[in-house]
């Protein structure tokens, strides 16, 4: 997306504007299930096309997007589309400073007025954890992974104190060395297949 359009359409509406309204106008199905996301979330139904070939599952990821981003978007490309469940994975671009710098409590603070949003329309919200990683590619300066830790703890304690499912991909996936261990990425940032793998089968119990 050029940078002109970015400044006019910042959380980027206009990107499944289009899909949007092709699914409100289906019949309404009971079990919708809506991933939001960054491009770890856009990139999974690309490698893992099969696990998205259920209708039901929607992707709602946008590549170097920011947890402020994805809250200008929640209602559009969550709330409008009623879905039963919302998988959110968010926070990893911010500690990358795509937007801007951002501390980590207001990180959490965008995904907690995403998880009031959603408990508000009846929507049940499974919170992801940070995916494991040491070294962020267009930003070599920054060594995210002790943010990354510490963020991810927050998280967990915020979702055991509000009853909000937590999936923690970061043990599963997470080398000695506080990365994406290498049989599960080839950028030290996204998953291949085998990673894409594992989130499945942490995540797929729960939807």
């Amino acid at each position: 997306m050029g940078q002109n359009l970015q400044s006019q359409d910042w959380p980027y509406l206009g990107r499944y504007k289009e899909e949007n309204l092709r699914l409100q106008n289906e019949p309404k199905t009971t079990n919708r299930v809506v991933f939001i996301g960054d491009s770890i979330t856009e990139f999974w139904s690309k490698e893992q096309a099969d696990f998205f070939s259920n209708k039901n599952y929607i992707n709602r990821g946008i590549s170097g997007q920011t947890s402020p981003q994805m809250l200008l978007r929640f209602r559009a490309d969550v709330i409008q589309l009623q879905p039963k469940t919302v998988v959110l994975l968010a926070g990893g671009n911010d500690i990358a400073g795509n937007t801007g710098e951002s501390s980590l409590e207001m990180i959490l603070n965008n995904i907690v007025s995403m998880v009031e949003l959603a408990k508000f329309n009846r929507i049940e919200l499974i919170l992801c954890s940070l995916l494991p990683c040491n070294h962020f590619y267009w930003n070599p300066k920054i060594n995210p992974s002790k943010s990354i830790i510490k963020f991810n703890r927050m998280l967990q304690e915020y979702a055991f104190a509000k009853n909000i499912q937590f999936i923690d991909y970061y043990s599963a996936l997470v080398d000695n060395h506080f990365g994406l261990a290498l049989q599960f990425s080839e950028d030290g940032v996204h998953p291949n297949l085998n990673g894409y793998a594992v989130m499945k089968s942490l995540i797929k119990p729960f939807i």
